[in-house]
């Protein structure tokens, strides 16, 4: 979602903007974000227990809550994808769409009822539910469990190689998101060799 469809909801750029805008250390921020974030991505920690690291180790002259509004704030919708895609599903209901995805649970929450995901997606594997996150294989075996497909059935797009090349080792036909226009080719192409 992050990256393809969405802004990514709390990436280093949404950071900073947080730490000019309250007032805080970035570095520090930075420091506690990276020890911490891939526990609260795979459901370890809610929110609440994450920023309590992060941003409320000492006191601060803002609320918890005026935070994550901030955080939730920064999540907003990459030109033409998403709209693109909902029409896609639309015309393509026999396809099924599945979201594989890194996100913390009230950020993940927030961003599929606020920019209405369900109607692009079948089913969400999402880490903070699964309790693994990508490039872990199993996030993408159960993928696959899920939809009872085979890999080379698939096709995925993730906007970070790392990700792509680590679906690629299953077999999943897998490409870099580079805009609206290259995935919409291929996304058409695959569609049509498929029916």
């Amino acid at each position: 979602i992050g990256g393809v469809l969405l802004s990514n909801g709390w990436g280093h750029e949404s950071r900073q903007k947080a730490a000019v805008h309250f007032g805080i250390d970035y570095t520090e921020m930075d420091v506690l974000h990276n020890f911490i974030f891939n526990v609260y991505e795979i459901g370890k920690l809610t929110l609440d227990e994450y920023l309590n690291t992060v941003v409320f180790h000492k006191e601060r002259n803002f609320s918890n809550e005026d935070f994550k509004q901030f955080m939730y704030s920064q999540s907003s919708e990459l030109p033409g994808m998403l709209s693109w895609l909902m029409q896609w599903k639309h015309e393509h209901h026999d396809f099924p769409i599945i979201s594989i995805n890194n996100e913390g649970r009230e950020l993940n929450d927030f961003r599929i009822n606020k920019f209405n995901l369900h109607q692009c997606f079948d089913a969400f594997i999402s880490s903070c539910n699964v309790g693994m996150r990508k490039p872990d294989t199993g996030i993408f075996n159960l993928a696959l469990g899920i939809a009872q497909v085979q890999p080379e059935q698939c096709i995925y797009f993730d906007d970070r190689p790392m990700l792509v090349q680590a679906a690629q080792r299953l077999g999943i036909n897998s490409f870099q998101h580079q805009g609206l226009k290259s995935t919409k080719q291929i996304l058409e192409v695959f569609t049509n060799t498929a029916t």
